[in-house]
């Protein structure tokens, strides 16, 4: 199960926030930083939730995924702590807001065939145990040695942690079962422990632990209760997963809704009807179900998945001895010749799908009746019909249960259009309120009030049997009449071969033809309106900026005198040619040049290892947490533990020789980190050939320093790989397999992470900020007669790169008068210009390759390198373009 594009677009946002974390550590100041680096300026600023600790909230739709992204998540944040803090354990207390999704997490996780097992045990190389609480509280497989050896996943519900009763106060009593988290030097510290409660206490022990906290749901853990049950954890990371994050949520990425649609994961939109009466309800509600199961048959013999549609019946609750019930509706149900094993009731009190799977073949399930107490935690991606049966005099309130029937069954797009999309009848006389009822439901599953149709019938059916009763109103807005009795079902009207007609084709007369022609007429419309959805998605796709961003954003469009003009150009970049191996296929098929591919073949584990560590800094890895300003602000994770790093230290020291190399090799690894295209199998036998060089005195110092050698370890092995991509780049561009082709265009508006003050020319209303020097070149440079315009270009994968033997963006691009384009990068003598070299030599390149009308320059105030400009000299060829 692999992810899907938005689901890694999380993942990604996480990592992201976590470097920006380690090299910001400051709470507030990382998340300003992390957004405004996005253009995102105006977000709402950090809540420090929980002090000291980094709590942050990712925004996925319902039926997103917030259990798979949660479990990808997991490797990604112990991935960024291990590596300040090695011997820590690897625990995470996944909580849940309910019983019946702690069932449902604990099977999905411990099931060693499903997906999420499946994703975990790799990702942890199958060292992963998945404990309820009961299983802790008995110390079973939970002890200090198993901890150390493998991730531990406890899934609780928040009552669990809030103590209101005697099963629930266990967590906070001393416990013989956990004696062997009682021993090391530690577990001598108090500083872990809620002095209140013994240190053998399961809250405590969890509290040593240090744990990743998951919150599920987590709208429903946002009081004060709720945050003194987190605190109470003593979390080193909380990860919030919702599809409606309350005020104090730190949300660092979002899914758009539309992403879902797009990638087959939800049935959108949601077609709402409404009937004159409930047992009209009923009728079309299996009309059109059985309709679906036919088309559902007939996909599955085209090659499709197997599909059983269901009908979700909502009952009227239980107010009084008249009000229907769900066992009424099962009776009428079973009167209109409906097999009772196919109607099953889940109601508070009442659980007919304990022990059922609804997707399986042999199933016969096809009828659920419920009230309201359908929460979160029960899904079925085969339930299509929303059925409400409330009183026709009140606004149907489907806010509980209208999310159970959005999942896509297979995630996938299937053959027929009524196969992708949801439908919800209703016979309320308050239908506008009804619809509002939709729309909450809808924005509680995290979608928008754009993601729902209602029906309207062009010829409203009218009914016969009138009664001068309470009026309804139809879609129209058109007064209908009630029947006599307002909580009675009369099925007599509904025809005992309905099943029969429904599966006839269209326009066989029958006693139920009003209704077939309303069934009809939904799925027409039905079928319109789902490709319109479909072509709304596809265009959102267009756009990476989610809606609930477009108004905190730093934007800043194109200046309506440079508009037309920017709007045409497009700068050169390299292209690489490609065999495409058709028959009449072109063999010099172009496409955009990676650098990656320059590296596929550098055998890193054979080059040079010759590294002089004799200048590495006397410093170990650390945050001065007292030089940030806030203590509150210092983020826990990053705080290195000397004790515990010294001890870490003696454990590899003691070893043998072999085993000091195995562990010191393993640990430069891991902080070197990933280092795509290059692969891990050759990054490690790189590192393990220089550390078998080391003497006992270098291994211990790297011991004490092993950042610093990390650092000079990737500057070597970053040289290493520019000189082999070099040399390979200029190889195909010397046989043609190389060339230059207009690419880059100008986006109509940029959304920059700062502003630059206002200066002549610029392309945009306002450019992106920039440094001292960079400001006083571009202002001599507007102040040109030669120049007609220029911009700050951005960079990070934003704006224009010249895509060679390494990825360049140059600090700013402008326009001349006479129709030259000047890519120009600039260098203050300050700088640490060791890439200097390299990006004049690409620049130079790139301009010999892209004709007459394109130029690089590389400008310093006064010591240029050879090839560059003096600031002076440069502005004097700029005159002349």
């Amino acid at each position: 199960m692999e992810l899907k594009p938005y689901q890694q677009s999380v993942i990604n946002d996480l990592a992201v926030y976590l470097s920006t974390l380690e090299k910001t550590p400051h709470l507030a100041r990382a998340f300003k930083a992390f957004w405004a680096d996005r253009g995102v300026t105006r977000m709402d600023a950090y809540r420090n939730n929980v002090s000291g600790v980094p709590h942050i909230c990712a925004k996925v739709p319902t039926a997103g995924g917030k259990t798979y992204i949660a479990v990808n998540a997991i490797k990604t944040i112990f991935d960024t702590f291990i590596a300040h803090s090695p011997e820590r354990a690897k625990l995470v207390v996944w909580l849940v807001p309910s019983l019946a999704i702690l069932e449902q997490t604990v099977k999905n996780l411990s099931d060693p065939d499903h997906p999420y097992s499946k994703r975990l045990n790799q990702l942890f190389k199958g060292r992963v145990t998945v404990y309820e609480k009961r299983d802790m509280l008995l110390g079973a497989g939970f002890s200090a040695d198993a901890v150390k050896e493998q991730l531990s996943i406890v899934v609780m519900s928040f009552d669990s942690l809030r103590a209101r009763n005697k099963e629930d106060r266990k967590i906070f009593q001393d416990n013989g079962y956990l004696a062997s988290f009682l021993t090391g030097a530690e577990a001598q510290d108090d500083d872990w422990r809620l002095p209140e409660y013994d240190a053998s206490a399961l809250i405590n022990v969890i509290r040593r632990l240090k744990p990743v906290v998951v919150v599920d749901e987590s709208h429903n853990a946002e009081t004060s209760l709720s945050v003194e049950m987190l605190v109470n954890l003593n979390p080193h990371f909380i990860l919030d997963l919702t599809a409606t994050p309350k005020n104090n949520s730190n949300i660092i990425s979002y899914v758009d809704a539309m992403a879902l649609k797009r990638y087959h994961m939800v049935k959108l939109p949601v077609i709402v009807a409404n009937r004159t009466s409930r047992s009209e309800v009923i009728e079309s509600a299996l009309i059109l179900r059985r309709q679906l199961e036919e088309i559902a048959i007939s996909e599955e013999k085209k090659g499709g998945k197997y599909i059983r549609p269901i009908v979700l019946f909502q009952a009227q609750p239980r107010i009084g001895d008249d009000n229907t019930t769900f066992e009424k509706i099962k009776e009428k149900l079973v009167e209109l010749q409906i097999p009772a094993e196919q109607i099953k009731i889940k109601t508070a009190s009442l659980n007919e799908l304990k022990g059922v799977d609804l997707m399986s073949r042999n199933c016969p399930v096809r009828y659920i009746i419920t009230v309201n107490a359908l929460k979160e935690g029960w899904d079925c991606p085969f339930a299509y019909v929303l059925a409400s049966l409330a009183d026709k005099s009140s606004a149907v309130d489907v806010e509980q249960i209208l999310g159970r029937v959005l999942r896509m069954p297979h995630v996938q797009q299937h053959g027929h259009d009524l196969l992708n999309l949801s439908y919800v009848f209703t016979a309320s006389s308050r239908f506008m309120d009804t619809i509002q009822s939709v729309v909450r439901a809808l924005n509680r599953a995290g979608f928008s009030d754009n993601d729902y149709r209602t029906f309207n019938a062009v010829h409203p059916i009218e009914k016969a049997d009138t009664d001068n009763g309470q009026v309804a109103f139809d879609l129209g807005g058109i007064q209908l009449e009630q029947t006599k009795d307002e909580y009675e079902i009369d099925t007599s009207a509904v025809s005992p071969d309905w099943s029969t007609v429904a599966a006839a084709e269209v326009g066989v007369p029958s006693p139920i033809s009003e209704t077939i022609a309303f069934v009809e007429a939904v799925k027409a419309q039905a079928v319109t309106q789902n490709r319109e959805f479909e072509a709304r998605a596809e265009a959102a796709a267009d756009s990476d900026v989610p809606a609930d961003l477009e108004d905190k954003m730093n934007k800043h469009k194109l200046k309506e005198i440079f508009h037309d003009d920017a709007l045409v150009l497009k700068l050169p970049q390299f292209f690489i040619r490609v065999a495409t191996g058709g028959w009449f296929d072109d063999d010099n098929a172009l496409q955009l040049f990676e650098r990656d591919e320059l590296l596929k073949e550098f055998k890193l584990s054979q080059a040079d290892g010759n590294i002089n560590f004799e200048d590495v800094a006397t410093e170990m890895y650390r945050v001065d947490l007292e030089q940030l300003g806030d203590h509150n602000y210092a983020p826990k994770p990053f705080k290195i533990n000397a004790t515990e790093r010294e001890r870490f230290n003696s454990i590899i020291l003691k070893g043998a020789r072999d085993s000091q190399v195995r562990d010191i090799t393993a640990r430069l690894v891991h902080l070197v980190g990933n280092l795509y295209p290059i692969t891990d199998p050759e990054v490690k036998k790189y590192i393990q050939r220089i550390v078998e060089t080391w003497s006992p005195e270098q291994i211990r110092d790297c011991l004490e320093r092993d950042v610093a050698y990390v650092r000079k370890i990737k500057q070597k092995i970053t040289a290493l790989a520019n000189a082999h991509a070099t040399k390979e780049f200029n190889d195909l561009l010397d046989v043609d397999k190389i060339v230059v082709q207009p690419q880059f265009s100008f986006p109509d508006m940029i959304a920059p992470s700062a502003n630059a003050p206002a200066l002549p020319k610029s392309l945009y209303g306002t450019e992106a900020s920039m440094g001292a020097f960079e400001g006083r070149v571009i202002n001599d440079i507007a102040n040109l007669e030669s120049i007609q315009w220029w911009h700050r270009n951005l960079s990070r994968g934003k704006g224009f790169r010249i895509n060679g033997f390494l990825n360049h963006y140059p600090d700013f691009i402008l326009k001349t008068k006479t129709g030259k384009i000047v890519v120009l990068e600039t260098k203050g003598d300050d700088r640490d210009n060791t890439d200097s070299e390299l990006k004049l030599k690409l620049g130079k390149l790139w301009e010999s390759k892209s004709g007459g009308s394109f130029k690089y320059m590389m400008v310093f105030d006064n010591n240029p390198i050879n090839g560059a400009e003096r600031l002076a000299d440069a502005l004097k060829k700029l005159a002349q373009f």
